[in-house]
């Protein structure tokens, strides 16, 4: 376990404490306060992007302990951005995924600055993994409105029906995701020589993308008639793009050229 005695490490531990403490004061029903609290949470989370940023003198997208805190900070405008726009709640599950995202960065992966590899200085590096991580982020919402959907969790009286959430969420990841392969494909032309090396992480996020192409193909024939396929699609989806984001940057079995990442 890679507990962190700096000052990265105090505001990370701070952040999951203010999401945890937000989860549970609004699942006693003090939802204002709880609102506060994630507020308070995300600040913090703002503060530690711009320290890290700071410390390593790049934008800190470079290893998983940077991917995981980036997506850990993207929760909280989803959420509001979700509730006051899409009208897709789930607020609540909002505050959990947030300290779920923090605690990689808390205990599991160090936090030593690294240098930017050559491979990465490219001004591709950072639009490329932004919008695939804020893609990653949208499709965990998307999965935990599929998860309230398939074990009939009461819906809210304000917000769309959690098959309608789950659809509205792929709907906006989804072109992100897109975007996220055609400049990865551009980048690697650049890097590499080549727009598409059949390397693992370009399998399985290639893969990923099919699973929704599959299940937003399936929903337009269907629409809700197959409710509970829909949303086992939806969570296939997160599925690979866990093993994208992890299994492939962390196992030697599909070891690649974007071990980087590691």
């Amino acid at each position: 376990m890679a507990t962190k005695y700096t000052s990265e490490g105090l505001l990370t531990y701070i952040v999951i404490a203010a999401f945890l403490l937000a989860f549970l004061t609004t699942a006693l029903g003090k939802k204002r306060t709880g609102q506060y609290i994630y507020l308070t949470g995300f600040i913090v989370t703002i503060v530690l992007f711009a320290y890290r940023w700071y410390n390593v003198r790049h934008v800190p997208f470079q290893n998983m302990y940077e991917v995981f805190l980036s997506m850990g900070m993207m929760v909280y405008p989803l959420s509001i951005f979700c509730r006051r726009t899409l009208k897709v709640g789930g607020e609540i599950f909002d505050m959990l995924t947030g300290a779920i995202l923090f605690v990689p960065v808390g205990f599991i992966f160090h936090a030593e600055p690294m240098k930017l590899p050559p491979a990465l200085q490219c001004w591709l590096f950072t639009p490329h993994v932004a919008v695939y991580l804020i893609s990653y982020v949208i499709m965990t919402k998307a999965s935990v409105q599929a998860i309230c959907q398939l074990t009939k969790t009461d819906e809210p009286n304000s917000f769309v029906s959690f098959e309608e959430g789950t659809y509205r969420m792929v709907c906006l990841g989804f072109p992100l995701l897109s975007l996220g392969l055609i400049l990865g494909s551009w980048w690697g032309k650049l890097a590499w020589g080549d727009y598409w090396g059949w390397d693992p992480k370009e399998l399985w996020s290639l893969a990923s993308w099919l699973v929704y192409v599959g299940y937003l193909h399936f929903r337009y024939m269907f629409g809700k008639k197959h409710a509970r396929i829909n949303s086992i699609l939806v969570l296939l989806g997160l599925t690979t793009i866990i093993i994208t984001l992890l299994w492939v940057n962390l196992s030697r079995i599909f070891a690649g050229m974007h071990n980087y990442a590691s």
